[in-house]
């Protein structure tokens, strides 16, 4: 299954389905089941049903109860451009992290999740 890398506190607010929405500076074509991965671990899983946008900072101000980012935060990221938003639903959070083996240089995504 493929791996979407996530930094923290989101990710463990996708699988909690607190995070609707994960801000993202480029669009994907993946969809479907997708495992959340930060810092060496498996988070949960999550479908990735769709990409929205792109949005101003101005936009996605306006639907901060799915993305749970600040303005600051979402300035910062932005650099001045368009975002889109990776749109999740189905959150399930595993019972206990599972330490996974990430590529070096994987900044997104994972294509094969095996875990340690």
């Amino acid at each position: 299954m493929r791996g979407l890398i996530i930094k923290q506190p989101f990710a463990s607010m996708i699988v909690r389905g607190e995070k609707k929405w994960e801000i993202r500076r480029t669009r994907t074509n993946v969809r479907g089941e997708v495992v959340i991965l930060s810092q060496g671990y498996a988070l949960g899983k999550a479908r990735l049903t769709d990409v929205l946008g792109p949005f101003t900072v101005e936009e996605l101000l306006k639907f901060r109860d799915y993305h749970k980012v600040d303005e600051d935060f979402l300035r910062s990221y932005s650099g001045g451009k368009k975002l889109y938003a990776w749109v999740f639903d189905e959150p399930e959070e595993f019972e206990k992290k599972v330490k996974v083996n990430i590529p070096r240089g994987a900044q997104v995504w994972v294509k094969d999740v095996k875990s340690d």
